[in-house]
């Protein structure tokens, strides 16, 4: 080890261990040792964030010196000062737990030094280490995104965000804090910290607290002076809280001073031993890690130890984001020599880029293709020449592109080709661009897709959040090509030298994720997903868009009057019982009628508005006792019928087809449920008259019928099979009235007795127990008083004891894995079960449901997947998935056949994979409109 003294001239890089290992661990999904299966997951993925760093680790900014510093144990001196200090924190994940020390392994076996020190947190380490290194003279650089390590800041320390690749420097820090890194204690002490469990001054957040220590200058000022302040609330605060206040700067500020047992000195860099690291990397079984560093090092691997459990491949090593080439194809000879290459591969990721987000209204302007990491190419199309935006309105072309059709001639035998994969990102969206150009895009896997079925519930799937997950990297953003506001233009409009990186990256982008993704499928036991309900839905759903549904204009715009009529006539009858008119739309005012002039009981203020809070829950409890606030109901009603549907429902109408192409989201709910967007189908009310009316727009073309065919109380009867309930399987069996047969069975009244009341019960409990509903819940849903509902709850879970039991090993299974899983084998993820506080409940009753609402949207996904080849000799098209239901548009004189070979796809989707107890049922309908076919 090198005696040489540090000073001047010395670059102190601190890394922040414990920031890396939770990064790693939530980053990745679970990985185990094929050997023993011990969690090694977030080791892996420390020990590439090492290898990237120490490859990183070169030219003039390089250190001299480094550490890595760890938190040991979780008891500090601030735990002493406050014994409140973290309390809300989480318990440690079990399957972390193992790796912690395995890190500290990985760290000593790149050579690089590794501390730690009891009662005092990593924190402290590094303001101390910072400190001793800027008194010496030399630089420090503090390699974490911790917020609390921004004190440390200036007089040449520095920190650097390893995540988001960017320096942190003074202005950084005020750009954080409203503050310089001197005054960055003052405002955490105001603000408190709620992760740390910091109390801070009650009421005050970080711009307050800047805004107090910017005026005051100290903090220590500030609370002399706490007097002069005009807020009355905030000048009590402080003056109240000053101990309180006082006790957290103690909390925030780190230790300085600390009394190491080791120097600066002893952290020079040192090279790593090929043998120590290897054998360790070995060991941990990384084989392609290992490979890749023993590649590096000139030496030749150690031999791989006899292992057969299964386990999730590595990702292949590609070279950094931003140091690949992109090239701009300008003609057709480079772009058949792409081609050929993508042909020779066997795969190759596309992307295409267009004037606007409606699939249906947008033009092709580029295609992006990629098939290495690192080397993608764009091929521009369409893009409008420089004087596009003359006076004259001159559209011409840019010099320098192919032909739009000279390019889809050669493109399409590609996109078409069965023996090459397209990689795709959000696929539906390329699939239906390329399909107005007749393209059928095929066969194809989408990276979005890849994710979901991996990871439902752990974090959205969009390229930009699993560019950061994966790639620790942030993609060129679309506005800063595009603009945003009034001056925002279309893609083509972008000059070409500008948008070939941008749209290069994505296809590059998109590579790099399905080569990460992929091979962790089978790891991850969702190939079945992926492959059986996931991937072969994207090119159904894309031709139910691009399908679309017809809807009468005039009907609508009949309806909207109507709505009118009728809400100006509510609005009278509400002013009349008012006493006065007000405007019925303004919340506030609504709240002074109610509260302040009327009197009413019940009425609470917003802590931060000051306002009445006139919600439609505080309206429902109103409701039952005086009618002023029953008619605001209806008239809020129809008012978001008539905004929401019938004057919003125009604006949808494609002028070229006359129909309406709603969007479906196939990865947005964890569950599996499919989500209908721009505009939303899915959420037409049919429980009221005025919202089934609705309905009655959208209708059949000429010579046509809608027919609609709906599952049957398909979630209770996976209750039934999942819970085994024998009484509910004979009821469904017997083909029984359900609601009639749970009252019986609850309540102890014969069949031939039952009142509707009683039955209406019964079906509030039979739905609201899938959901988990409680006591409060189920009150509010019947207007009854809650000891009463709770009392009915408790003799359903005494007559279906099976259903408290599947409740209570779901939540058990899900505290234990952070997942349930559908009957087909759907992982959702629960990471919020563990939780406490307000979030606990929700994340309990979820977990509940997630496996009947997840095996119900796993049926009818199967049902659409098979349903296009059934129906492909007949006359029909399928429109439209609700939730449970599917809507068809098919000529009049075959309605009969469609009807029962739907019925027998959809009442068979469970089979062969699971065999329900209890037979799905299908039940039918058909009309000139939606409203009838329902």
């Amino acid at each position: 080890m090198s005696d040489t003294q540090f000073g001047k001239g010395c670059h102190l890089h601190l890394i922040d261990g414990s920031a890396f290992i939770f990064r790693a661990f939530h980053a990745l999904p679970p990985l185990t040792r094929k050997s023993d299966g011990l969690p090694v997951g977030a080791v892996s993925g420390f020990c590439n964030m090492l290898q990237r760093y120490v490859e990183g680790n070169s030219g003039p900014d390089a250190a001299t010196h480094v550490a890595v510093i760890f938190d040991k144990g979780s008891h500090t001196f601030r735990n002493d000062l406050y014994d409140q200090y973290k309390a809300n924190r989480d318990a440690m994940p079990e399957d972390l737990r193992p790796q912690i020390p395995l890190t500290r392994d990985a760290t000593r076996a790149f050579n690089i030094a590794c501390e730690e020190i009891e009662g005092f947190e990593a924190d402290d380490i590094i303001a101390t280490l910072a400190c001793q290194a800027r008194a010496a003279g030399g630089r420090v650089t503090i390699v974490s995104s911790d917020k609390d390590l921004m004190q440390l800041v200036g007089g040449g320390v520095e920190m650097m965000d390893p995540m988001k690749n960017k320096r942190i420097d003074s202005d950084g820090v005020v750009e954080k804090f409203g503050v310089g890194p001197e005054r960055v204690v003052d405002v955490q002490a105001l603000a408190g910290d709620s992760v740390d469990n910091v109390p801070g001054a009650p009421g005050i957040g970080i711009k307050t607290a800047a805004l107090l220590i910017n005026e005051f200058g100290t903090l220590e000022d500030l609370l002399d002076r706490a007097e002069e302040i005009k807020q009355p609330k905030r000048r009590q605060t402080l003056i109240e809280h000053r101990a309180q206040i006082e006790l957290s700067k103690r909390l925030v500020a780190l230790d300085e001073n600390m009394d190491l047992p080791f120097t600066l000195e002893s952290l020079e860099i040192r090279d790593a031993v090929a043998e120590d690291l290897l054998e360790f990397l070995n060991q941990m079984e990384f084989r392609t890690l290992t490979k890749r560093i023993a590649d590096r090092m000139g030496v030749e691997p150690p031999a791989a130890p006899e292992i057969t459990a299964p386990d999730a491949p590595e990702a292949p090593e590609a070279p950094a984001m931003g140091s690949g080439t992109y090239t701009c194809i300008r003609d057709t000879e480079t772009l058949a020599k792409w081609i050929a290459q993508a042909h020779a591969r066997g795969y190759v990721a596309v992307d295409t880029e267009t004037t606007g987000l409606n699939e249906m209204t947008a033009d092709l302007v580029g295609v992006s293709l990629c098939i290495e990491p690192g080397e993608a190419a764009y091929v521009p199309l369409t893009h409008k020449g420089a004087a596009a935006d003359d006076l004259f309105g001159n559209d011409a072309l840019a010099e320098g592109q192919i032909p739009l059709e000279d390019a889809l001639v050669l493109l399409r035998p590609l996109l078409q080709d069965p023996s090459v994969l397209k990689i795709l990102q959000n696929a539906k969206y390329d699939m239906k661009i390329f399909a107005k150009y007749g393209i059928t895009l095929a066969p194809i896997d989408d990276t979005m897709l890849l994710s979901y079925a991996q990871h439902a519930g752990l974090h959205t799937h969009g390229m930009d959040k699993l560019a950061d997950q994966y790639l620790n990297h942030t993609p060129i953003p679309i506005k800063s090509l595009l603009g945003s506001g009034k001056s925002m233009i279309t893609f083509d409009r972008v000059p070409i030298d500008d948008a070939v990186p941008y749209a290069a990256e994505d296809a590059d982008v998109t590579l790099r994720l399905w080569q990460i993704l992929k091979p962790r499928l089978s790891a991850a036991q969702v190939t079945r997903v992926y492959e059986k309900l996931e991937r072969p839905l994207v090119p159904v759903l894309a031709q139910m868009e691009r399908t679309g549904i017809k809807v009468d204009r005039d009907t609508l715009s009949r309806m909207s009057n109507a709505f009118a009529q009728k809400m100006a006539g509510l609005e009278a009858e509400i002013h009349e019982l008012a006493g006065q008119s007000f405007n019925v739309g303004s919340p506030a005012q609504l709240g002074e009628i109610l509260f302040d002039k009327m009197g009413l009981e019940g009425g609470k203020k917003s802590a931060k508005t000051g306002k009445y809070s006139t919600g439609a829950d505080v309206l429902e409890d109103l409701a039952t006792e005086h009618d002023l606030p029953a008619r605001v109901l209806d008239w809020r009603q129809l008012s978001k019928l008539k905004s929401t549907y019938t004057d919003a429902l125009q604006d949808h109408i494609n002028p070229d087809t006359g129909r309406v192409h709603t969007s479906y989201s196939i990865a947005g709910a964890s569950t599996g449920r499919l989500a209908s967007t721009d505009p939303n189908l899915q959420n037409i009310p049919i429980r009221s008259e005025e919202g089934r009316r609705i309905r009655e727009a959208f209708v059949a073309d000429e010579g046509k019928v809608l027919v609609a065919l709906d599952y049957s109380q398909i979630e209770l009867r996976i209750l039934a099979h999942v819970a085994g309930i024998d009484a509910l399987k004979q009821a469904f069996k017997d083909g029984q009235d359900i609601h009639a047969i749970t009252a019986s069975q609850m309540f102890g009244v014969p069949l031939d007795e039952m009142t509707s009341d009683v039955r209406r019960q019964a079906k509030a409990i039979n739905f609201g127990v899938i959901y988990g509903i409680s006591g409060f819940g189920l009150a509010r849903n019947l207007r009854i008083p809650r000891a009463e509902a709770q009392a009915f709850i408790d003799t359903y879970f005494e007559r279906f004891p099976g259903i408290r039991t599947y409740m209570d090993d779901t939540v058990k299974f899900a505290k234990e894995h952070e997942r349930v899983e559908t009957l087909f084998g759907r992982k959702i993820h629960t990471p919020e079960i563990n939780a406490k506080g307000p979030t606990a409940g929700f994340a309990k009753r979820a977990a509940i449901n997630a496996p009947i609402q997840g095996t119900a949207a796993d049926i009818i996904r199967r049902a659409m997947i098979r349903m296009p080849a059934a129906i492909a000799d007949l006359p029909a098209k399928m429109l439209l998935q609700v939730h449970d239901e599917l809507l068809f548009e098919v000529d009049e004189d075959a309605v009969d056949t469609l009807t029962a070979v739907a019925r027998d796809i959809m009442e068979g989707a469970a089979d062969p994979v699971v065999h329900l107890d209890v037979k799905l049922s299908v039940e039918a309908g058909q009309g000139a409109n939606w409203a009838q076919a329902h």
